[in-house]
């Protein structure tokens, strides 16, 4: 989609030269997919950028949920993205900054209904059921923003969310030719390539947090003999011999997801002639991978206050950051 220039507005201003922002939606437990293809990049961008990273509360009040059960979540993907290494962002809960909520109220003032109709993942979710939550269908306009709150340069995004990112965009540009300069216009950024790990138990599909019965999920916290019986349990198919350990996507879903994790877990499949083989070393370099992580959980977990301390301090930075925002926004429209 392209996207018709803006007025010019205010920019990041920071110790970096760009601003980064990702939120991570807490609808189940994390997993290897996340690590992997979200986690990762988002460690390795503190170095250059000033970065926001959120737990989206709000947006899993969505879909059905337990309140125990969404609360219990927040906590342990809180520790987890401490435990991750995001210790040099500003970590934050959505719900602990209200102006998420107050800007999504203005912004549906500028969006159509046309453009939430065309959303790909409401049609999606939607689809086979009598009706679905009005917050299902307005969602796109609270993800605007989450992410216009912060004028962040750059947004990263996978694939299914792309359509959201070009909503806000527009709805961005809409609002500053109508009332004023006050919102930045993101650039879209891809996540690296090969990021995008499958489910092992259906290797068609991402391994995701939701929508799975967990047999081919391995979970952050899992256990290396848990990881142990879903790797062991990963499809692969009927060739035999040593060519058969190959990379092909079309033709080989299940062992091109298991090589693609094993490289990016530091394995090396160089020696493998099995799939038995196979399934070994990339056991083996997933438990190393997360074992790290889980001691730094384990740690973590034995001191809530400190992860509730880093929290509270995120979410007052936020409120900082946010408000001149929020008030510019308020003021350019009317209120």
């Amino acid at each position: 989609m392209t996207i018709p220039s803006a007025p010019s507005a205010p920019s990041a201003t920071s110790a970096h030269s760009t601003r980064r922002l990702s939120l991570l939606k807490p609808t189940g437990h994390l997993t290897l997919g996340n690590l992997l293809g979200a986690l990762r990049p988002m460690v390795a961008a503190q170095q250059t950028a000033d970065c926001f990273y959120g737990i989206a509360d709000l947006h899993a009040l969505t879909v059905a949920h337990d309140p125990v059960a969404l609360r219990e979540l927040v906590r342990e993907q809180a520790t987890l993205l401490l435990a991750a290494g995001l210790d040099a962002s500003t970590l934050f809960v959505q719900s602990r900054v209200p102006a998420h909520a107050q800007l999504a109220c203005l912004l549906e003032c500028v969006a159509t209904t046309g453009e939430l109709n065309r959303m790909i993942q409401f049609k999606e979710k939607g689809r086979g059921v009598d009706s679905t939550k009005t917050s299902l269908f307005t969602y796109p306009v609270l993800m605007a923003a989450d992410i216009l709150l912060y004028r962040p340069t750059q947004v990263p995004v996978g694939d299914d969310q792309r359509q959201h990112v070009e909503l806000t965009r527009d709805v961005a540009v809409r609002f500053n030719s109508a009332y004023g300069a006050v919102f930045t216009i993101p650039e879209i950024t891809t996540p690296p390539a090969g990021a995008r790990v499958m489910d092992l138990a259906d290797p068609t599909a991402k391994m995701g947090k939701t929508g799975s019965d967990g047999a081919g999920v391995i979970h952050l916290l899992d256990p290396p003999d848990v990881v142990r019986r879903k790797v062991a349990r990963g499809v692969t198919d009927s060739e035999t011999g040593p060519e058969a350990i190959r990379a092909d996507r079309e033709a080989k879903p299940g062992v091109t997801n298991l090589l693609e994790i094993l490289a990016a877990c530091g394995g090396d499949p160089a020696g493998l002639t099995t799939y038995g083989a196979l399934k070994k070393a990339v056991t083996d370099a997933v438990v190393a991978e997360l074992e790290p992580l889980q001691k730094r959980y384990s740690d973590l977990a034995a001191d809530p206050d400190h992860v509730t301390e880093v929290y509270a301090a995120g979410a007052a930075r936020c409120r900082e950051v946010t408000a001149p925002v929020l008030a510019a926004a308020e003021a350019a429209i009317g209120l």
